[in-house]
């Protein structure tokens, strides 16, 4: 799969969507991020199923900031919706592989298991301190 590029529009249907969604931040100026997006290019292309995409910050800076994208380049990893990475700085290309062995092999069923439980837990706390 080719890699795509997100904007403001696109980025929620994404994000939504089943399976690993794998985020490049960039910038035209960020020297760093020239070599970020030759490298996520090349490891989609071993990775069709997931989807690969690239936010140039200049071109969707309200998009940067209610992720709360500041530096360059950044790298976020989704999968099923969950955020399980959000990393500042250089990701080399075995790197880049192997954040997505560890996505694949995550047990989505127990993550959310135990969100399920955070939740009903805190739930309770919040009852418990209105009096209810």
């Amino acid at each position: 799969m080719a890699v795509v590029s997100l904007d403001g529009r696109s980025f929620g249907p994404a994000l939504v969507r089943p399976g690993i969604l794998l985020i490049g931040w960039w910038a035209k100026w960020c020297a760093p991020c020239c070599v970020l997006g030759p490298d996520v290019a090349r490891v989609a292309q071993q990775h069709p199923d997931i989807t690969f995409a690239l936010v140039d910050v200049d071109a969707e800076p309200e998009l940067a900031e209610v992720l709360g994208v500041q530096t360059m380049p950044a790298l976020m990893v989704f999968r099923d919706g969950f955020l399980l990475l959000n990393h500042v700085g250089p990701v080399p290309e075995p790197l880049l592989e192997d954040l997505v062995r560890q996505a694949r092999a995550l047990d989505m069923d127990g993550v959310r298991h135990e969100v399920a439980e955070y939740r009903a837990s805190n739930a309770r706390v919040r009852i418990g301190q209105h009096g209810g």
